[in-house]
């Protein structure tokens, strides 16, 4: 095979062997030869994760292209059984051809929906969960080749751990999701100071089913963005085509990736160049099936770290970020992302057990970041920040202990499902700890 990068460039992997599995038949049988043979297994998915956690190494790559599409729906319930290796776009497309549709999703949709719970992916909505807790139900391969199926009333502590498994535990073969029915947002995206952003940031959460907010880090704008469901019986109203494409398409992928390129070949005009991109935020409003408005096309390539913090840290976290990111030596070209989310109960999820708000860091794809990611990791790691598992981050198994109460427990289920390590990888490795 092929040697095997992820969508950022940021991890690479030459493994032994690529199978591509058309049942869990045929997957077993691969997992039970790698095992005999000494090798680990990783399935693949779209290599979304900027972190190596789906990294092959040198072992067996377990190609689940294959397994995509809805296997059975129940429109009347919103339980909906999905084949592990379907891409969220697809879902999404298939779910509203049901009349059905996910409560909450992130802005990218080209993760495969078991990559995504496994990493702890997420929307905002100050009472909603990321993707993990919308699942109902899995079904895994384990080491030894055998099927099980978790739930909350079957293997729950399996389910507990599974539903933000890191791909630790098994292969995930199903998941069933409990959906709603479709529905439409109504979106408000409009440019304000950042000081008046964090100054009412709770109410906004609290008054809006989804808000988030984008900040250039060497400017004082923000672009804040409200979704709101469209009230039952009026028509979505979406931006018409041509808009779309010149916002999306144009200005938000070429221009502004023709911006960040000269940004890293003159990173004197950095700074200016964030002032420029933040005093040309611009208001719009529409409204469309949910999916569209929730996700964007992102063509730029970047590099990210992302943390969830409690949320009554926000503003103090950001405060200390908007002095330390002036000191920086290297300017930073993308802009900051804040999302917030409910808490919830999955053992590694980073809302486990506290309301959370998100910070997302960036750097343009072939710029310096490390010093940036490593004072922002500082800044978070002294409120608790716990980092998202498919995004970088330098912490390992002793201080991760420390920021999750159920570690020990995800670690117990671990290793009575997968004694010998047939699903490790040199980043679970730093981040669990060695199997068994």
């Amino acid at each position: 095979m092929q040697r095997w990068t992820n969508w950022a460039g940021t991890a690479t992997a030459a493994p032994s062997t690529l199978e591509a599995p058309r049942d869990t038949a045929e997957a077993a049988d691969a997992i039970r030869a790698a095992a005999r043979n000494g090798r680990t297994v990783r399935p693949l998915g779209t290599g979304h994760s900027f972190t190596g956690i789906g990294s092959p190494d040198s072992g067996c790559a377990l190609d689940l292209s294959h397994w995509s599409g809805i296997v059975r729906a129940d429109p009347d319930s919103g339980l909906v059984e999905v084949r592990a290796g379907t891409p969220l776009h697809r879902l999404n497309a298939e779910l509203d051809g049901l009349g059905l549709a996910m409560a909450n999703l992130g802005d990218i949709d080209q993760q495969t929906i078991a990559g995504a719970i496994s990493t702890g992916t997420h929307g905002t909505g100050a009472g909603l969960g990321g993707l993990a807790t919308q699942v109902e139900q899995l079904e895994l391969l384990l080491a030894d080749g055998t099927e099980k199926r978790c739930s909350a009333t079957e293997n729950p502590e399996l389910f507990a751990a599974a539903r933000v498994g890191l791909g630790a535990l098994g292969v995930i073969t199903t998941v069933t999701l409990r959906c709603v029915p479709a529905f439409a947002l109504v979106a408000d995206e409009r440019p304000a100071p950042l000081d008046d952003v964090l100054e009412r940031f709770d109410q906004l959460a609290a008054d809006n089913d989804h808000v988030e907010f984008y900040w250039f880090p060497h400017a004082s704008n923000t672009l804040v963005k409200r979704n709101n469901r469209l009230p039952a019986g009026q028509a979505p109203r979406p931006l018409h085509p041509l808009r779309h494409f010149l916002e999306y398409s144009v200005l938000e992928n070429r221009l502004f990736g023709a911006v960040c390129r000269l940004g890293r070949a003159a990173p004197a005009l950095v700074r200016p160049l964030n002032r420029l991109c933040g005093a040309t935020w611009s208001a719009r409003s529409y409204s469309d099936r949910s999916h569209r408005v929730f996700t964007t096309p992102r063509d730029v390539r970047f590099v990210e770290s992302e943390y969830a913090i409690p949320r009554e840290e926000l503003r103090d976290v950001l405060g200390e970020l908007r002095v330390a990111v002036g000191r920086l030596d290297e300017p930073v070209m993308f802009p900051i992302e804040v999302r917030v989310a409910a808490a919830d109960d999955v053992w590694l999820s980073t809302a486990y057990q506290r309301p959370t708000a998100y910070i997302a860091i960036h750097q343009f794809q072939g710029m310096p970041y490390r010093r940036w990611f490593g004072t922002f990791e500082d800044i978070v790691g002294a409120v608790g920040g716990r980092p998202h598992w498919g995004k970088m981050h330098r912490l390992d198994a002793e201080a991760l202990r420390e920021r999750y109460p159920r570690f020990d427990d995800f670690r117990r289920v671990r290793a009575a499902v997968d004694p010998d390590g047939v699903f490790r990888n040199a980043y679970l490795d730093r981040v669990l700890g060695a199997c068994g």
